[in-house]
């Protein structure tokens, strides 16, 4: 660490302490230049990855956004407060965890319609409907066609196990 006062690019800790969360570190740094001290802060800097939309513009991450759109599609919904934030949060980790600098609008979708219908069933429709751009009535029916279909086949599946979720994102 670089001495503001001096320049000195040899700097000595003389006293490292964490904060009681745990997520920040300061450490008291002495310049053996001229004899000055200094604190530093480090702290842990996740970047979420700038989303690339179908027209090609890049943004920056949402949280706000992301959080609107689902609580939008989950109005007057019976579905608890805590468990949209839970799924944002899934949602939000899953897109750090891919480590990647830019991930697609429509990966995002389909990371929301899939926890969109863990959640409520009537609010994955209202998301796909606007996400997947519904031209027309049989475009709905299909997508109802496929909720109320699932948890039949799920049931009907030999052996007792349930068939394997399409997971364009490994988990």
């Amino acid at each position: 660490m670089k001495c503001p006062f001096c320049g000195d690019p040899n700097t000595q800790v003389t006293d490292t302490r964490e904060n009681e969360e745990g997520d920040v570190v300061r450490r008291r740094r002495r310049c053996p230049g001229c004899d000055k001290r200094f604190t530093t802060y480090e702290r842990i800097d996740l970047k979420m990855p700038h989303i690339v939309k179908r027209n090609g513009n890049r943004s920056e991450f949402d949280h706000d956004k992301l959080a609107g759109s689902m609580k939008l599609a989950l109005r007057k919904r019976p579905v608890k407060l805590e468990a949209v934030e839970a799924a944002i949060e899934r949602i939000e980790a899953k897109l750090l965890s891919l480590g990647e600098p830019e991930v697609s609008s429509e990966a995002v979708g389909e990371l929301v319609m899939r926890e969109l219908k863990k959640l409520d069933k009537v609010a994955y429709i209202r998301f796909a409907s606007v996400y997947r751009n519904f031209a027309d009535v049989d475009e709905f029916s299909e997508v109802i066609r496929e909720v109320q279909a699932r948890p039949r086949r799920a049931r009907s599946t030999k052996g007792g196990s349930t068939p394997p979720e399409d997971d364009l994102f490994g988990g």
